[in-house]
């Protein structure tokens, strides 16, 4: 069989900062991939996510949005936060416009774009969140190693989904949280019979930064994520729903710092009466990497 090659570009996520924020890897032209190429792909690239792009006749782009699918290093995604905003920079310098629609497992995802201070700025609108369950403060401590007077006892732990699940945790303590010591390993058999793709998301109201809103943390099986694009808009519907954020107000997470990738993201979400809505998550993005990957 004769060798094709791809196109590849390589960004970083939620900063302004080459080599911090979340890294991720894009295909620009999938055409001719198959479903085992690409998860194979991804392994290659050995980074968190990694994206497919698949261009389509302009009338379809226009009617159900850019396809692009999303993979670990180990299995597709519906959807995932840091590969959306990334994606969708990128193919806004191809072809620059206020608005770009990703039409991803989940479903449309609109990502708009602004300039802020000279710099691009993306906000994706994710799905409206589902509210799961609450979880014992005591039993969530033990699976964490921490005692439960750790945990914030104003806020629930509460598991969210915006397409995919995250339980959302508060701790009193940043020397807490960031000194935590935890495995997938421990984490897992509590977290698994939430849903496929389900994880903690730590965060405090203590953070490093004055204008940061919320620290946080989010370790899976592939490591420590240093921007969690997903779990921040779960995050965003749970502080606007317990009042850690006023409806309509822009937050602010930092994540990242204890992996040397500092990352800012950028939470909003509205409240409509008991309803929690237009959740976006934002950021900004640097590319490091132009390549081509033949086989």
């Amino acid at each position: 069989m004769p060798s094709r090659t791809f196109d590849v570009v390589q960004v970083d996520v939620f900063t302004k900062r080459p080599l911090e924020g979340n890294q991720l890897a894009i295909f620009p032209d999938a055409r001719g991939l198959s479903d085992s190429e690409m998860q194979k792909l991804a392994r290659e690239t050995n980074l968190s996510e990694t994206t497919f792009v698949f261009p389509r006749d302009a009338d379809i782009e226009k009617r159900e949005g850019l396809k692009v699918r999303i993979f670990t290093v180990n299995e597709e995604l519906p959807f995932a936060g840091h590969p959306t905003l990334g994606t969708a920079w990128y193919l806004h310098q191809q072809a620059p416009r206020d608005e770009i629609v990703l039409d991803l497992k989940v479903g449309k995802v609109p990502v708009r774009f602004e300039l802020r201070d000279d710099d691009l700025f993306g906000e994706m609108q994710q799905v409206d969140p589902v509210f799961g369950p609450t979880h014992s403060r005591a039993e969530v401590a033990n699976v964490l190693g921490v005692p439960a007077s750790e945990l914030d006892d104003t806020l629930p732990i509460q598991t969210v989904s915006t397409g995919m699940f995250f339980t959302i945790v508060s701790f009193r303590s940043l020397a807490t949280l960031q000194s935590l010591a935890v495995s997938w390993r421990q984490m897992a058999p509590y977290l698994q019979p939430i849903g496929t793709n389900s994880f903690f998301y730590l965060v405090c109201r203590e953070t490093i930064s004055k204008d940061a809103t919320l620290h946080a943390r989010m370790i899976f099986y592939n490591g420590e994520d240093p921007a969690t694009g997903s779990a921040a808009g779960c995050c965003a519907a749970w502080a606007v729903r317990n009042g850690v954020l006023a409806p309509g107000m822009q937050g602010l997470i930092e994540q990242g710092l204890e992996t040397r990738r500092p990352s800012y993201l950028y939470i909003c979400a509205d409240k409509q009466g008991e309803g929690i809505t237009n959740v976006r998550v934002g950021g900004f993005v640097v590319k490091i990497v132009d390549g081509k990957v033949t086989m």
